[in-house]
């Protein structure tokens, strides 16, 4: 009996979690299939997933199929939780992608198409809901091909569509039959001569949809059962096992995290190669270089790998339904693993792996979290914590002036979600600010700056001089040394370095610098002082303090000299309207500066292609029904960052000490620290 780790993605509404019941009740693991609307699924297990109707948080059940074990991942179809999707891919061996019959390739639905093909994951289509009113067959069919991927395989007919009596009935039809051989030379050859039999079109099907080449269709009803036979001997025919050598060296990776009843972390992990342990001993986490870069006098080969290690106290595998605990977990499987104190998600586990990257776009929304009069503000700051543990792509900032925390989010449900979730988990009420979009800064220019040891107004025992240069986008940030590595102790070095990137969080304009490089060019200490019989003097010799505490005031006067330019971040969208809805649309358009870049007349129907601010997306989903009769379609997506236009740059409150005001920066230091003695 061979694994497969199966993934249900879709846009919101689609049938996903009902999908997920069905096939749950296929396979004998449920004895009656729940209702999304009665709240009694077995996927959505959190209160306000039962509230709301939707998947919030990835759900895990195991069972038996035909003779494959599938683990099954059920995940949010909500825009606002693409993190949880993401990181779901990294662990999936095959996937369904679920359309609606009624709604048809919505928004959602194109995002994840593109991210599945980009990524090769072997993709089955399952199109839902043909016993509704309003189901179509031949008009989904064509939007899947022509706004998902060309190379659909339709598995079949549906027939009695919008009934409740509508069916599917199997049966590979011609145009699938075109669409392999336009992959396979002998296929099309023995095509054309009319001498292909079944056995070598389901082997040519089997082959190209394990690579990634085409996406076998099918038609059904999860709420009925209509088409679901067909699409379970799919995903048990066509979709790749799980590999792996269950003897072979420990490796899995982490894809979501939870805490426990005690408090305690539990990590989801896939495992990809050999058999894990209770009591076993392991490391875990991101291994890589540093990110300086290998020039001569560099960091690189001290960075190092930054693993930790812990030992596994308790396993609980997917199985039957649920999970149960056992003494250990095989490759292909997945399990919760408790032990593991500083696991996040993402970690290799055991050997490193590909390096767990992002797959969609991080957050462009920022809000401030407001806490009820009688809040405990220590609390609420642990219990967001938590929720950042779980969700890595949800940013916090904390004001320790203000007393204020900042949180990232995708979309505006996502407050709704961490109200919610504070008041259930934790009995913490709070409320948001406004949202606004999250800008970047990027140098314009090169910038360099120093401070000498006991000169000037340099009040710490260090001489630290950088550079600042542009960088290309998305290389991240490049530490350099253009000093000699053994001037000064490597601590030192690494307390520059930390500082760099802490610092650039926030950039003249209170906004974070992803992209530049920054060079060390001088550098200098005071070394060790004692006295007679009274040991090391700090007052005399340099600290970690004194490098931490000056590398921001020269990171800034380098920021200064080379100067910043405030970047928004910009969503391409694709309109959908009536042509003679356009005259009203435009005007809109151009207010809240949506630049359409395509225009094309489809019939009586108009679609532009364009970008626009982020900031703009929501208010612009609000006017659409009243400007185009409910008819239109807005299809948004992050795309890239842009220069805010002259003389509307936002400004982002610092959370920082404030290094743009050496006098209040010294101040708020010394206050932090206590003074002199805080120095280590």
């Amino acid at each position: 009996m061979h694994l497969l780790n199966l993934g249900i993605l879709a846009h919101v509404d689609a049938g996903k979690t009902s999908l997920t019941e069905r096939l749950l009740h296929t396979a004998g693991v449920i004895d009656e299939i729940g209702s999304v609307d009665a709240g009694n699924t077995q996927t959505d297990s959190l209160a306000l997933e039962r509230r709301r109707g939707i998947t919030i948080k990835s759900a895990v059940v195991s069972f038996a199929l035909d003779g494959v074990t599938v683990n099954l991942i059920d995940t949010p179809g909500h825009p606002d939780f693409i993190a949880e999707v993401e990181r779901v891919l990294g662990v999936l061996d095959g996937a369904v992608l679920v359309v609606s019959a009624v709604e048809g390739v919505q928004p959602q639905t194109r995002i994840l198409m593109r991210t599945l093909r980009r990524l090769r994951i072997p993709t089955l289509v399952f199109v839902n809901k043909i016993d509704r009113r309003g189901a179509r067959y031949d008009a989904v069919l064509k939007a899947v091909s022509e706004r998902l991927t060309a190379t659909v395989v339709p598995m079949g007919r549906a027939e009695g569509l919008g009934t409740g009596e509508a069916r599917f009935v199997p049966g590979l039809e011609p145009a699938g039959v075109d669409v392999l051989a336009d992959h396979d030379d002998e296929l099309l050859s023995a095509y054309v001569e009319d001498t292909v039999s079944p056995g070598r079109l389901r082997a040519a099907l089997a082959d190209q949809t394990r690579q990634s080449l085409v996406h076998p269709v099918y038609f059904g009803s999860a709420i009925t059962g209509a088409g679901v036979d067909a699409l379970v001997e799919g995903i048990r025919q066509l979709l790749p096992p799980a590999g792996g050598d269950p003897q072979g060296p420990v490796a899995g990776t982490v894809f979501k995290v939870e805490r426990g009843s005690a408090g305690e972390k539990v990590a989801y992990a896939r495992m990809f190669s050999g058999t894990l342990r209770t009591r076993d001993r392991i490391h875990f986490g991101t291994a890589g270089a540093s990110s300086a870069a290998l020039a001569p006098g560099s960091l690189g080969d001290l960075g190092g790998d930054t693993r930790a290690e812990g030992r596994i106290t308790a396993i609980s595998v997917f199985d039957r339904g649920t999970d149960l605990r056992g003494d250990a977990v095989t490759a292909g499987r997945i399990a919760k693993l408790w032990g593991l104190a500083d696991i996040r998600i993402g970690d290799a586990i055991g050997e490193p792996r590909k390096t767990y990257g992002h797959f969609f776009a991080p957050p462009t929304l920022e809000t401030v979290v407001v806490p009820a009069d009688d809040t405990d503000r220590r609390a609420l700051h642990r219990a967001l914590t938590r929720l950042a543990e779980q969700d890595p792509l949800i940013d916090l900032r904390h004001d320790e002036v203000r007393q204020e925390t900042f949180v990232s989010l995708y979309g505006e449900v996502q407050k709704e979600v961490i109200q919610a979730t504070l008041a259930e988990e934790s009995g913490l009420d709070v409320t948001f600010r406004e949202t606004t979009p999250l800008c970047v800064e990027r140098p314009v220019g090169p910038g360099a700056a120093v401070e000498f040891n006991k000169k000037g107004a340099n009040p710490f025992l260090a001489t630290v001089g950088l550079r600042v240069d542009p960088a290309p986008t998305g290389s991240g940030v490049d530490f350099r040394l253009e000093v000699e590595l053994g001037s000064m102790p490597y601590a030192f070095f690494k307390a520059v370095e930390d500082t760099v990137r802490e610092t650039l969080g926030q950039g003249l304009h209170g906004w974070q610098i992803p992209d530049c490089t920054v060079t060390m060019t001088h550098s200098g200490y005071s070394p060790r002082q004692s006295h007679a019989h009274q040991g090391f003097d700090k007052s005399m010799s340099s600290t970690g303090y004194d490098f931490r505490g000056l590398t921001p005031l020269v990171l800034i006067e380098a920021l200064r000299r080379a100067g910043t330019e405030v970047h928004e971040p910009m969503h391409r969208f694709r309109l959908e309207a009536p042509a003679d809805a356009l005259a009203a649309l435009l005007p809109v358009l151009a207010r809240l500066r949506a630049v359409p870049q395509t225009t094309e007349t489809r019939g009586a129907a108009c679609v532009l292609q364009g970008s626009m601010p982020a900031a703009h997306v929501h208010e612009l989903e609000q006017q659409l029904p009243g400007l185009t009769r409910g008819e239109g379609e807005l299809d948004s997506a992050f795309d890239h960052y842009a220069p805010a236009p002259h003389g509307t740059a936002p400004e982002r409150r610092r959370t920082d000490l404030n290094p743009l005001n050496r006098k209040e920066y010294l101040l708020n230091l010394t206050g932090r620290v206590g003074g002199r003695g805080g120095r280590d």
